[in-house]
């Protein structure tokens, strides 16, 4: 029971995340629309993730970063925030143009195909899943999904 609890509570802050996501780039586009510019939507955008997670590092009380961890990690776990800047400007370019339900279908689609791939080959240190006949079945039926939102 505790563990469909467990479940059920994770599903739960997925969904959550799913909805902040398809707000974000909503008001993302209208800044866009607003300032005439994506990249200085998206940079808003950062900027106010940046200051929202300096409240969290406060208020859960994170010990500061030290030298040694700082340099003992590769350069490329540093570019995260490249790939979200990248992702951010193309939904809110995308986001007027085909709406929400498309471009979300779209980085889903992009999310689904890229982590069959990530778990099949234990790609940047994620353990290796081998990819199945069901789970490439899925992946299938949600690229059946995008375009069927088209129509």
């Amino acid at each position: 029971m505790l563990e469909l609890m467990k479940l059920l509570g994770f599903s739960l802050l997925g969904i959550g995340a799913g909805v902040s996501f398809v707000i974000q780039q909503a008001l993302n586009a209208d800044l866009r629309g607003c300032l005439g510019s994506a990249s200085w939507a998206a940079f808003i955008s950062y900027f106010g993730g940046v200051i929202t997670m300096l409240v969290v590092l406060l208020v859960m009380r994170e010990p500061w970063l030290y030298a040694a961890s700082v340099t003992g990690s590769s350069w490329w776990l540093w570019t995260g925030g490249f790939f979200g800047a990248i992702y951010i400007v193309v939904a809110v370019v995308l986001l007027p143009r085909l709406g929400a339900a498309t471009v979300v279908a779209l980085i889903v689609t992009g999310q689904m195909l890229s982590s069959l791939a990530f778990d099949q080959f234990g790609l940047l240190g994620i353990i290796q899943h081998p990819v199945s006949i069901l789970r490439l079945a899925g992946a299938l039926l949600l690229v059946a999904g995008v375009i069927l939102i088209q129509f």
